[in-house]
């Protein structure tokens, strides 16, 4: 009896634990038999056990200035091979050079949440190629100026409620008042809808965007996995939307489908993103190919999320500098208003404002300090030649530091300042290439870079413009901020609130 108890349950178990630990061995070894510098691993986490006690863009930011020496770091996705890139030149090859190697990323969801799987963020070629390649008309330059009313009323939206709130002795925390302006930005230039989030923090897309914003350990969980361990995520039926707000938002994406004549009126997809949207299904259709709606709607709350998310947060920590830094908001406020008079009573667009150094280095200068995402996410589809030294095979997980890059103060010297000048056209040349790359590059960079960098223009134009911004002195100064460490992104893990003092325009800090 004993022997066969010893048979079916010890013996497997103990072939199951050698093999586990020569798998272990294997990958202990691997980056160090390539002579590359390496991270020790965890016997089940890889390098991956910081996951939920620290954000990843810390976690990068600290990898890089360990191996600053390397152009390269090895190491271990949980099971997976995975290498850190820590040089700009070798960053250019893997985001443009050879972008046809690493077209896919390594983030994705599963089949259990096809909403989750299918849009710019996460979905693989070919079908990723045929979306960007439809949906980049949405960010054209005519485009953009045509939402040049849009942009003026919310900004007038958005003093209004900064004075009301004023009025009423409330100190604004700035991520949610900016998520309000953002998320009516993209509500009414993507799809059309009324919003009115700026003045009172209410409405159907502002409901989903909050959704978005809230945290649980599984959501956590969730997203760790569809970033690191996508295998996971049908095992766990993990999804990257939580399921109410999925169901929530086909309500809304199907109503304002309806209102726009549904899905048999012709249309030249030339208005907004929900335009280009059903300009996909109408053409599959033509086509005889059927265009899921799921796909549409995926992509859909991709923009939503990620288009609010991103300018919310680069205006959030750009306002809580200039707070810290009245030198630089003088200049900002002395540039804006010769601007202003130059206009001879028009209001700012999107050109005239893009063309004022000081705004763009401002804004350039938060995002290097910043940046939503502390690393780019590429996949090699085949064995890559990475220099003389090193040879990855097909399928390892590159990460391009760019956070670490941000902070090398070879790149950009006393990294931890706040300095607007380093993006100032005089020093333009002192940028080395892919030194900073806070959208990405090549051909999966952020499609919505221009809509995002409008945004953060016009509100930061208005708010320097109106208000005299000082800091509180309950709040931490900026390099004190706490990092969210249970999140992915970049956000500060506590509510970041200034003193915006309305009408002192001529204040001499």
């Amino acid at each position: 009896m004993r022997n066969i108890m010893y048979y079916i349950f010890v013996l497997p178990l103990c072939i199951i634990s050698l093999w586990l630990y020569s798998k272990w061995l294997s990958m202990k070894n691997y980056w160090k038999k390539l002579g590359v510098p390496h991270e020790p691993i965890h016997p089940l986490f890889g390098s991956m056990s910081f996951l939920q006690k620290k954000n990843p863009g810390t976690w990068m930011m600290e990898l890089y200035q360990k191996y600053r020496s390397s152009p390269y770091v090895g190491i271990w996705i949980f099971w997976r091979r995975g290498l850190v890139v820590n040089d700009p030149d070798l960053s250019r090859k893997i985001l443009v050079k050879d972008a046809d190697i690493f077209r896919n990323r390594m983030l994705a969801s599963g089949k259990s949440d096809p909403m989750g799987a299918l849009n710019l963020f996460t979905v693989d070629d070919p079908l990723w190629t045929s979306l960007r390649r439809r949906l980049t008309s949405v960010f054209t330059g005519s485009k953009l100026r045509g939402w040049q009313e849009l942009y003026q009323s919310k900004v007038e939206d958005l003093i209004y409620r900064i004075n009301s709130d004023n009025e009423k002795g409330i100190i604004n925390e700035l991520r949610p008042l900016f998520a309000d302006y953002a998320t009516d930005i993209i509500g009414e230039s993507s799809f059309g809808i009324q919003c009115q989030s700026t003045r009172n923090s209410t409405g159907p897309l502002r409901l989903m965007t909050k959704e978005f914003e809230k945290y649980s350990q599984w959501r956590g969980m969730a997203w760790s996995s569809i970033f690191f361990l996508p295998e996971m995520v049908d095992i766990l039926r993990f999804s990257f939307w939580p399921k109410n707000t999925v169901s929530y938002f086909k309500k809304v994406f199907k109503a304002m489908v309806e209102e726009r004549g549904g899905f048999d009126k012709d249309i030249d997809g030339k208005r907004d993103l929900l335009d280009a949207l059903l300009k996909l299904k109408i053409d599959a259709k033509k086509e005889n190919q059927d265009m899921d709606l799921d796909i549409l709607i995926s992509n859909a709350m991709i923009f939503l999320q990620g288009g609010y998310d991103t300018s919310s947060t680069a205006l959030t920590y750009t306002v809580y500098e200039l707070a810290y830094h009245p030198k630089y908001q003088k200049i900002l406020y002395d540039e804006l208003v010769e601007a202003e008079k130059a206009l001879n009573g028009k209001p700012f667009d999107a050109e005239s404002l893009a063309k004022l150094p000081y705004l763009e280095a401002v804004i350039k200068e938060s995002l290097r300090k910043y940046p939503i995402m502390g690393w780019l996410d590429r996949k090699a589809l085949r064995d890559y030649q990475v220099d003389e030294n090193l040879t990855i095979p097909a399928n390892t997980v590159v990460y391009v530091n760019a956070i670490g890059l941000h902070y090398d103060p070879k790149y950009f010297p006393n990294p931890e300042e706040f300095r607007p000048d380093r993006f100032l056209p005089e020093n333009a040349n002192n940028i080395v290439p892919y030194s900073y790359i806070p959208f990405g590059e090549g051909p999966r960079m952020c499609i919505g870079k221009r809509i995002g960098m409008n945004t953060v223009r016009y509100a930061l134009a208005a708010v320097v413009l109106n208000f005299e911004i000082l800091p509180l002195d309950q709040f931490p100064l900026p390099n004190d901020i706490p990092i969210e460490k249970k999140g992915l992104f970049y956000h500060p893990a506590i509510p970041l609130s200034v003193e915006l003092k309305e009408g002192n325009k001529n204040y001499n800090p």
